[in-house]
């Protein structure tokens, strides 16, 4: 089996974490849950307690993945503590909806905060949005190494746009109305509240995807995972501090762009039009690393002969899945052409959560399945980190389930049309070693 080069440092590593998870989100969310918590201080602390569940997830990622240290992550993972049904219905989740979902949702919102320089209809938006991840879909087809240092320069970029915000709201005039008192907070807005944080915290999990391609991944991915998930919780409730030293609550609430507000605030009329550049170029750097580690898990599932043989076949120059990614990034410009993407991605970030915490439940599954094992690295505060990640995330996915029944059903349903098609690929797989693992 062609087997991807291991060209991957710990820093770029912990960029992957931090690009994906950072897009648009926490430029926009805020005004969600300012309304839905009317309340400085529980605004920050849902923002901490999402990034604290994120957090221990990442600790059950960096066990399992110092322990299998494959392509495909998350989907390895399920498949051998949970058996091969599983992890080809998580990989058929993140290959069908999550993963090209988000990145025409990105790509999308790429055109529209493009307007701000250009006037362009909505039909020219689309097809920016198109040309943005055929361009990123191209780089990486070519090498690791051009989608690695894309990833670099738009990450530091986004990183740098974020730590500016925060400088000129600490500059800035402190806004006397920014703390309301306390009010009553609804068992409602706090899971309205919660949902928002975890869809912007998404996407910590995608670096073990290429696990196969990092250098010492016993050592570097326990690391990239938990310095990527502390920088981004650092920056996400930094970013809350400065919209609240500038904004009072309920104008963040009132307001869809919080932080091209809180730009204009402080550094005049540029500071919207900066702040637009920020968000640009925090979707690029989301988007790349999408597509750099997305196509990773069609291509394992592939090897195991679960998925079409070609996606499984490494690029004999470039010595990337060029077929995984160019197919990914065919299916994610049709979504975005039809207008399909939204109601996609609604309805698998369900989908997507299930299948995070079966994935942080294989670390006590393989404690006891696979006692002897080596594990390079032991998940901090076991069996306490895990059981409150398994618990906010059963509660989660409960909640969703009664107060927002049709797209959760509708989620559910996406993840049992791929039950039939796993069985078709099992039945035309050849016996063999990919039979066996597979089928573990």
């Amino acid at each position: 089996m062609d087997q991807l080069p291991r060209r991957l440092g710990l820093l770029d590593a912990t960029l992957i974490v931090i690009g994906i998870v950072i897009g648009v989100g926490i430029f926009l969310l805020p005004n969600v849950i300012a309304r839905s918590l009317p309340w400085g201080p529980a605004m920050l602390a849902v923002w901490l307690g999402a990034g604290a569940l994120s957090y221990c997830g990442a600790l059950a990622y960096a066990e399992l993945g110092a322990m299998m240290p494959a392509t495909g992550g998350q989907y390895v993972y399920l498949r051998e503590a949970f058996g091969g049904c599983c992890g080809f219905l998580g990989g058929w989740v993140s290959m069908l909806a999550v993963v090209p979902g988000g990145m025409a949702f990105l790509a999308m919102g790429f055109g529209i905060y493009l307007t701000t320089f250009l006037p362009l209809s909505a039909m020219e938006q689309r097809a920016v949005a198109v040309l943005l991840v055929a361009v990123l879909s191209a780089a990486n087809y070519a090498g690791i190494r051009e989608g690695v240092w894309i990833q670099r320069i738009f990450t530091l970029l986004k990183i740098a746009g974020i730590l500016l915000l925060m400088g000129a709201a600490v500059a800035a005039p402190h806004h006397a109305g920014a703390h309301l008192p306390r009010v009553a907070l609804s068992y409602s807005g706090i899971g309205l509240a919660v949902s928002a944080c975890l869809m912007a915290y998404n996407g910590w999990s995608y670096v073990s995807f290429v696990a196969g391609e990092l250098k010492d991944p016993q050592r570097n991915l326990p690391r990239a995972l938990g310095l990527g998930t502390v920088s981004v919780i650092a920056l996400y409730v930094g970013a809350n501090l400065a919209y609240l030293r500038v904004l009072p609550v309920g104008e963040i609430g009132a307001t869809e762009r919080v932080g091209a507000l809180v730009m204009q605030r402080t550094l005049g009329p540029e500071g919207e039009r900066i702040l637009a550049v920020v968000v640009l170029m925090s979707i690029i750097g989301a988007i790349n690393g999408n597509i750099l580690t997305g196509a990773r898990v069609p291509f394992a599932q592939a090897q195991d002969g679960l998925f079409f043989a070609r996606f499984g076949r490494m690029h004999p120059r470039f010595q990337t899945p060029g077929v995984a990614i160019a197919a990914q990034g065919a299916w994610t410009c049709g979504l975005i052409l039809t207008g399909s993407y939204e109601a996609l991605f609604a309805y698998a970030i369900l989908s997507a959560w299930l299948f995070y915490t079966l994935s942080v439940a294989a670390v006590w599954v393989l404690r006891r399945k696979a006692p002897d094992a080596p594990r390079p690295y032991r998940m901090w505060g076991y069996p306490y980190t895990l059981g409150a990640f398994l618990i906010v995330s059963a509660w989660f996915m409960g909640d969703a389930l009664i107060h927002q029944p049709k797209p959760s059903l509708i989620a559910l349903g996406m993840t049992a049309l791929g039950v039939p098609c796993y069985f078709v690929w099992r039945r035309s797989m050849s016996t063999g070693p990919e039979l066996e693992r597979a089928s573990a």
